[in-house]
């Protein structure tokens, strides 16, 4: 079975790879092998924006898509950026601008809780939809540390932990990540699915 990955961010990518490409009998295929059209994340909440971008590539290309929303929450901020962090410095996005933005915002605030939050959306073109979140708790570093990871990571410091998230290993990150929590949700259906279609082309 054929799975396609409906998003282009290489991280990403990386990252959901490592978390569901154990499961038997999918074949996964990315935006490379089979674009998908470019959706405007326009949606309030990750929630919104998951679904969004998951029904309108199952529309457009009559695959099944997986998508996801992630984005950091901050305490202090009233939960900003949130459905921004991406673009929290502007468009277009740049992890080291955004980084630089929230220490900048955050300069002087004691109060550094913080989380980050996935969704994902499993869309069919049948019009069946799965939906999962993960969070992860933790609190925002005074610096950037460590070389791995991408976005927020150099930033992140999860609960019970003194490194960032930049300063695990792609393991150690994958096996707490918000991103692992939701996207987990989503294996006991990928599981079926796979199980239903032997050898056919539907794809996520």
């Amino acid at each position: 079975m054929n799975l396609l990955l409906g998003t282009t961010n290489p991280g990403k990518l990386r990252e959901i790879l490592s978390i569901l490409g154990d499961i038997p009998g999918i074949r996964w295929l990315t935006p490379a092998e089979v674009p998908v059209p470019d959706v405007p994340e326009t949606g309030r909440t990750f929630l919104e924006n998951a679904l969004l971008k998951a029904r309108t590539v199952a529309a457009a290309t009559g695959h099944a898509t997986l998508a996801e929303d992630s984005g950091l929450e901050v305490d202090a901020l009233g939960g900003a950026p949130g459905v921004q962090s991406a673009r929290y410095a502007g468009d277009p996005p740049d992890y080291a601008a955004n980084n630089a933005q929230l220490l900048a915002t955050l300069a002087g605030v004691t109060d550094r809780r913080a989380r980050f939050r996935t969704v994902a959306a499993l869309a069919l073109p049948d019009g069946r939809v799965w939906t999962t979140e993960g969070v992860l708790e933790g609190r925002i570093a005074d610096a950037p540390r460590g070389p791995g990871g991408f976005g927020y990571d150099p930033l992140f410091i999860p609960a019970g932990e003194t490194r960032t998230l930049a300063e695990l290993s792609p393991e150690e990150k994958n096996a707490l990540s918000h991103r692992r929590r939701a996207l987990e949700g989503l294996r006991p259906v990928l599981i079926q699915l796979a199980a239903e279609s032997p050898g056919s082309d539907l794809c996520f």
